[in-house]
């Protein structure tokens, strides 16, 4: 959660845009992410060439050379951030509008590329050379400020917290996936040095992002010590597609920055007609949006055989298994409502999962794990599309802890059920046994199937009634008694004493 200080620095970076006369709240938005972009650019190329010395790997940095800006031919060093943040105002001011901005436009090579898309119509507007330094000051504070919060997801926070600004922020049911949650649905589905990956409703790629982050962490000598499986993993691995732009330019930039160099991150409506990926991906992550508004003419008629509904949850799902090739995984959030949601298309899209597919597990997560941004209760379905069926036993997780406190303040605490949920889910084989009045247990697909295909963990939990024995009624009003006369007593000396 973002940090009262953190809150306060922000608040004063955007009072320094709005009193310079920048008042669009998305102008201010894009404004900051371009920013951001030039900040991360340089940290992340210093880390990278740190990265390849430290594996005696080959780096260029990207400042090293001399880069064409138009007719000049300049040093690419004053490009950094670390470096022209210390000119004089007027100095910094020209050197970012006038070479800085072409430079990022143009960083990347390949014009057809997700990056080159969603930077190519990027504008400089801050109109005054104190503005600028006064962005900048704020901004390194900012990041100082970040820094000092170590593991916390302190970037998505400010990202949640800016858009907040807009008013048209979350009008297609989105919101953030907080970054705990995102890592543990990848440790679960252990992504591989082969896999092609997909969020169809990838906002700014936090699922792809920690994806990349986790092959980079457990898979790193198999993929970059391997030309064909590092050329796979910066060109060919990484799919994501969103309906905001604003999104898809952070998603871009927020990839580049974690060592992808040419995501495929495309503007697009994923339910509809112009969406024909099929049988494409091996594993799908996403989070998609809730409560969307849904012009059901455009929805793709294939998804609609599946389940007919304006329901984009109940359509995604649809989507998902569409999506994916035989073999391919899939882990995604739902709102519980398509767990037990009794319409024939709540009903028809987990018969399609269950009998069609294999259904693997079904994780039931507390109301308060998207708090303060949304109070809805939501759960992780994870399967395998195959075509042919195969779900045998359902394993369930009722998770009750997440590592932070369940209201609007998210703090910090000691529960947290995410490592036992990794090591069992891993470990499916030993919770046969478990009873279901565990926090996990497995549920033959036949009750499934008997229970009208719900998915509900309270549908198949126990709970264990430990009977408590009370005295006989005749102790109890002896005790009465007793506490009576001793209160008569008492009120009888305080009467005497009171008397003297």
């Amino acid at each position: 959660m973002i940090t009262g200080e953190l809150k306060n620095k922000i608040d004063s970076l955007w009072e320094i845009f709005w009193t310079g006369g920048l008042t669009n709240p998305l102008d201010v938005i894009e404004q900051m992410t371009y920013l951001m972009f030039i900040h991360d650019l340089d940290v992340s190329d210093n880390t990278h060439a740190k990265e390849s010395a430290m594996l005696g790997l080959p780096y260029e940095s990207v400042f090293a050379k001399e880069v064409k800006i138009g007719e000049r031919t300049i040093d690419g060093t004053q490009l950094k951030w670390s470096v022209f943040r210390d000119y004089p105002a007027d100095r910094m001011y020209s050197v970012v509008q006038e070479m800085v901005f072409p430079f990022i436009k143009n960083l990347h090579a390949d014009k057809d590329s997700a990056f080159s898309k969603y930077m190519d119509d990027a504008i400089f507007k801050l109109p005054t050379p104190l503005m600028l330094s006064k962005v900048v000051d704020a901004m390194d504070d900012l990041y100082m400020q970040m820094a000092k919060l170590n593991d916390s997801d302190a970037r998505g926070d400010v990202y949640e917290y800016l858009l907040s600004k807009l008013a048209t922020a979350g009008v297609n049911g989105q919101f953030r996936t907080p970054r705990h949650i995102i890592k543990m649905m990848v440790e679960l589905m252990n992504p591989k040095a082969d896999d092609v990956i997909c969020d169809p409703s990838c906002g700014t790629a936090g699922f792809l992002v920690e994806a990349g982050e986790y092959l980079w962490a457990n898979k790193k000598d198999e993929i970059f010590y391997d030309k064909q499986k590092k050329d796979h993993f910066m060109n060919h691995m990484f799919y994501g597609y969103d309906m905001d732009r604003t999104m898809l330019r952070i998603g871009a930039m927020n990839m580049m920055n974690h060592r992808v160099e040419s995501p495929f991150i495309e503007y697009r409506d994923s339910l509809s007609d112009q969406n024909t990926d099929k049988d494409k991906y091996s594993l799908i992550l996403a989070n998609p949006p809730f409560k969307g508004s849904l012009d059901a003419d455009i929805v793709s008629a294939d998804l609609l055989k599946v389940c007919k509904t304006k329901k984009t949850e109940l359509l995604f799902l649809a989507l998902f298994v569409r999506m994916l090739k035989v073999g391919g995984r899939c882990a995604c959030i739902v709102p519980d409502g398509v767990l037990f949601g009794s319409s024939k298309a709540h009903k028809d899209i987990r018969k399609e999962i269950v009998e069609n597919q294999r259904l693997e597990a079904v994780i039931s997560m507390p109301s308060g794990v998207f708090k303060p941004y949304a109070g809805v209760s939501t759960a992780i379905l994870i399967f395998t599309k195959t075509e042919h069926g195969g779900t045998d036993n359902v394993w369930f997780y009722d998770m009750q802890a997440d590592g932070f406190s369940l209201d609007d303040k998210r703090s910090p605490i000691a529960d947290n059920d995410i490592p036992d949920i990794i090591e069992r889910f891993r470990n499916r084989d030993a919770e046969l046994d478990r009873k279901r009045t565990d926090k996990s247990f497995m549920v033959p697909k036949q009750d499934i199937v008997d229970n009208a295909y719900d998915l509900s963990i309270n549908k198949y939990k126990e709970v264990e009634y430990v009977p408590v024995e009370y005295p006989p009624t005749s102790e109890i009003m002896a005790n009465i008694r007793e506490i009576e006369i001793e209160i008569g007593n008492e009120m009888e000396e305080l009467a005497r004493l009171l008397g003297e």
